[in-house]
């Protein structure tokens, strides 16, 4: 399943267009905005590189008027060859008979977020999932505080990091109960950022979780628990770690 977004996988692209200008600039556009494009200048070339299977395109984009093999012909030949989603692009309208043997159409000139917008409907964005066997706090980073500085001021850091995460949980619910997505991805950078500084392991990639899929409130909810649990251990770590380590004797 495809994955469309900031921070998710996007699909291998290849696009099939006899004009050089039109190609050129639309493989440049989506390229830069991150998805990985394959190039043919007609039909032909097009199957051959299906058929040699250097790579696997998980989205063809074929123009609708070129010489040579075309329009519906090529569209059951490329059928043929790849099980990738397949749309039409062109600058005017096409012939229904057309648009029967393809997934789409796209109106030239066109830019990513209208490929994403076509794509959500075929492909829905899948979300990574929480990662599990992460720890709660980077032991590299926590040997680096205590060679800086007093045990008690390494417990003041992640007193703090612990509250703040309190703070965030509590606003992340509100973000979530009003539908605010820019609130979600905010909160979810924030958390990512500080955690992250303080290596918070566990919890800064919930942060990132957050961060990159908060436009869907649903999956944002789902992570609730995550970050909750990720709270949770962190003030365990700070009684049962920095606390032992506190009230050891020196010397």
């Amino acid at each position: 399943m495809l994955g469309i977004g900031k921070g998710r996988r996007l699909p291998t692209v290849l696009l099939i267009d006899d004009d050089l200008v039109s190609r050129e600039v639309t493989a440049t556009v989506l390229t830069m905005s991150g998805y990985t494009v394959h190039t043919a200048s007609q039909g032909e070339e097009a199957l051959a590189q299906l058929d040699s299977q250097a790579f696997t395109p998980e989205v063809i984009l074929m123009d609708a008027q070129m010489p040579g093999m075309s329009g519906a012909k090529l569209a059951n030949e490329l059928r043929a060859r790849s099980q990738a989603l397949l749309y039409m692009v062109s600058g005017s309208g096409i012939a229904a008979e057309i648009l029967e043997q393809v997934d789409g159409f796209l109106l030239k000139p066109f830019g990513p977020e209208a490929l994403e917008r076509l794509l959500d409907k075929h492909a829905p964005v899948i979300h990574a999932q929480p990662t599990t066997d992460l720890p709660t706090v980077s032991q590299k980073t926590l040997a680096d505080f205590r060679a800086m500085m007093p045990e008690s001021s390494v417990r003041d850091i992640y007193e703090a990091v612990a509250a703040d995460l309190d703070r965030r949980f509590t606003a992340l619910q509100s973000a979530i109960a009003r539908g605010d997505p820019q609130g979600i991805h905010y909160i979810g950078h924030s958390i990512k950022g500080g955690c992250g500084m303080a290596g918070a392991v566990e919890a800064a990639h919930i942060g990132e979780l957050l961060e990159s899929g908060g436009d869907d409130l649903e999956y944002s909810e789902s992570l609730l628990p995550h970050l909750k649990t990720a709270i949770a251990n962190l003030k365990r770590m700070l009684d049962a770690e920095l606390l032992s380590q506190e009230s050891k004797p020196s010397g």
